[in-house]
């Protein structure tokens, strides 16, 4: 049985792509008691609510996680959050840096300080790959909520609310993928533009992320940062199978782009257990009770997970099957 089954549970910016898809999978597999949407566009939340027909057990909360006390409010009856309320773009980020500072960072710390006084058990937040070894202003700002939250468990002292993180990679069938990019300049005879013909990337699907998610919150006991196993694959493949008679031009990164992903650094590697489907980071500092995984694998020292040496890969097939499915 799920932890979250039959909870109260809020959602922050729970109108993206992860939030719809763990709205659809609470509804059917948690039957939450309670299950708060926060963000900040009504129209975003006017189009979930008749995505899910105003379904009783919702409760939509217009807000920002900037507003400390509108998240006390929303975690009024909730026993716990996922904290995917983010600013993302990476470009956006370098002309609008303190923007991204106060949600993601400031933001961050308003979650932290209204789940310990409001008394709410678990928190897992998202992270991202960009949040290891940032070289960007958005991951820089990921990296920094990283830390916060696991920071938390120490905020928190006396207070039972417990914190962990989880980070993964490019979400397949997200909003803003590069699949209908791809598909539309095919449809239109055009080049695809690629950034480097080297370029890897990990990949996950929306209901994979979910259930991870759902999945940390049963093992957490504050302090982790989860990374799952996921493969890789190379983005000339991926354009490859989308549309196969396009040529590609090569166009150069991007600021802020990386060729290769990361999700583990290798300065994390003598804190990094590998677990089935996981890898699990446990914090530098542990002073609130904290048990480290009674199973596990100690990963090499000086090991680093990164989508261009992972041992995990999609095949063309798989890739295939995966754009037919969620692209």
């Amino acid at each position: 049985m799920a932890l979250l089954e039959g909870a109260g549970i809020l959602l922050t910016g729970g109108t993206g792509s992860f939030g719809k898809a763990f709205i659809d999978y609470a509804l059917k597999h948690l039957d939450p008691r309670r299950l708060v949407i926060l963000s900040r566009d009504e129209l975003k939340q006017y189009e979930a609510r008749q995505l899910f027909g105003d379904d009783p057990r919702l409760r939509w909360f217009i807000g920002d996680v900037r507003d400390r006390r509108r998240l006390e409010r929303a975690m009024h009856d909730v026993d716990y959050v996922v904290h995917a309320a983010a600013l993302k773009q990476v470009d956006t980020a370098e002309y609008n840096p303190f923007e991204f500072v106060q949600t993601n960072i400031t933001g961050s710390q308003n979650v932290i300080e209204a789940a310990i006084d409001c008394g709410i058990k678990r928190v897992v937040a998202l992270s991202t790959d960009k949040a290891s070894s940032p070289i960007n202003l958005y991951g820089a700002t990921k990296l920094c909520a990283d830390r916060l939250f696991i920071s938390g468990n120490h905020y928190a002292a006396g207070h039972p609310t417990r914190f962990s993180v989880v980070r993964y990679g490019n979400v397949m069938g997200s909003r803003g993928s590069v699949i209908p990019f791809f598909r539309s300049l095919a449809d239109r005879g055009e080049a695809l533009p690629i950034t480097d013909l080297r370029m890897t990337r990990f990949w996950i699907t929306l209901p994979q992320a979910v259930e991870f998610v759902v999945n940390s919150f049963d093992q957490m006991h504050g302090g982790e940062l989860y990374v799952p196993r996921i493969p890789s694959m190379r983005l000339v493949d991926l354009a490859r199978v989308i549309a196969p008679n396009s040529p590609m031009r090569e166009v150069g990164i991007r600021p802020g782009e990386k060729l290769h992903e990361e999700m583990i650094a290798p300065d994390d590697s003598r804190r990094t257990l590998l677990l089935d489907d996981r890898y699990v980071v446990m914090p530098h500092i542990a002073g609130w009770g904290y048990e480290p995984p009674a199973e596990g694998q100690a990963v090499p020292e000086g090991f680093a997970y990164r989508s261009d040496t992972n041992d995990l890969w999609l095949s063309d097939d798989d890739l295939r099957a995966l754009v037919e499915q969620y692209g």
